[in-house]
């Protein structure tokens, strides 16, 4: 509660700092704001195999969003999302995605200048472990030449899209830090070092090289986690990618794998940006195993085509599961977009299944 009144704290003492340096163009700061959002349909139907019932529904969601002009650097962001079922094949499908009909998922003051931004409040995050909407402070610098330092604080979380509204939640008891550099001092090379801590919970770190050039890319990434929970065993993983483009097709090729007794452990508890597939997550992230993949997409006549292969190797259970995944996407206007996509799961560790997905997006 202290660390939440202190976030709280900070986003008046800015408020203040901008009505009163600048008050006669506070009103000119909110006539002058920006909105923006989304209108979406999604439907999605699981084929849940022999002995199974079948899953799936269909719904609609609606996303604003408004952002203040700035005042001295300082502005201030909103914004909700609210869904509507429209159907479901058996009941509480829709539920187990839609947990809420509406989210206020944006509310935030922001201030930043040529180096340093600070935003405090509900927004959205994209680190290498930490994803989703956060109620969180975040503290970025560009002070040292050719890096990005990101520092920050998370109480709460929630994931909210076109497919789910799910509710703000605790992410521990004590809230989650990060710390995260990106340093670019490298030609066409990027080293991203970082740092969480959970306070009772695991710390966690890592470091993710990445080289790209217009034709070729390579990541080489790894992590490892200090768990503190009661005979909680440590957690890594190991992540290598190789990336291509070639006659306008874009190829990816990577392997993961995981400590032998804990795999991930608390590593994706906040969010994740290594797993490539659509499904199979829970077993690439599992102890002792071994996962490799393979991904192409190309677009012609303004349609984008992607497929991807991945198959998790479990040294524990023997077992092997796969996922076969290929979409779709094509803007039919500047503003109106449509995507499909299929996956096949093929699993020793449970029943076959598969799932179709569709979207029709406005945005505005």
């Amino acid at each position: 509660m202290k660390k939440q009144l202190s976030i709280i704290a900070s986003a008046l003492v800015l408020t203040s700092s901008a009505v009163y340096a600048d008050s006669k163009n506070v009103d000119e700061a909110f006539k002058n704001g920006k909105v923006s959002g989304d209108i979406s349909v999604h439907t999605q139907s699981w084929d849940n195999g022999a002995g199974n019932k079948d899953a799936g529904f269909t719904a609609g969601t609606i996303g604003v969003n408004y952002s203040t002009d700035s005042v001295n650097g300082i502005s201030a962001n909103a914004g909700f999302r609210a869904g509507h079922k429209f159907g479901e094949k058996e009941n509480d499908d829709y539920k187990g995605d839609f947990e809420q009909n509406s989210v206020m998922n944006v509310a935030n003051i922001s201030y930043s200048n040529d180096l340093v931004s600070i935003t405090a409040g509900r927004q959205e995050i994209d680190l290498e472990w930490l994803g989703d909407f956060n109620e969180a402070i975040v503290v970025a610098t560009t002070a040292i030449p050719s890096t990005t330092l990101v520092a920050g604080y998370t109480s709460r979380q929630a994931a909210v899209g076109g497919d789910e509204l799910k509710k703000f939640a605790d992410v521990t008891k004590d809230g989650a830090y990060v710390v995260d550099a990106k340093f670019e001092g490298v030609e066409n090379t990027v080293l991203n070092p970082y740092f969480y801590s959970a306070k009772d919970v695991a710390d966690f770190y890592g470091i993710k090289a990445d080289f790209d050039t217009d034709a070729f890319g390579v990541t080489a990434h790894y992590a490892t986690s200090n768990e503190k929970v009661a005979n909680a065993k440590d957690g890594s993983i190991m992540h290598f990618e190789a990336r291509a483009a070639v006659a306008g097709f874009a190829f990816a090729a990577g392997y993961i794998d995981t400590d032998k007794d804990a795999g991930v452990a608390s590593i994706s508890a906040f969010g994740d940006n290594v797993d490539p597939t659509e499904e199979l997550g829970d077993y690439v992230y599992a102890a002792n195993t071994s996962t490799i993949y393979a991904s192409a997409a190309y677009t012609i006549a303004d349609v984008e085509l992607s497929a991807l292969y991945a198959k998790a190797e479990n040294d524990t259970t023997n077992k092997e599961d796969s996922e076969v995944t290929v979409g779709a996407a094509y803007g039919i206007t500047d503003s109106l977009s449509a995507d499909v996509m299929y996956t096949d799961l093929s699993l020793d560790s449970d029943v076959d299944k598969s799932k179709l997905v569709a979207n029709l997006t406005f945005e505005f």
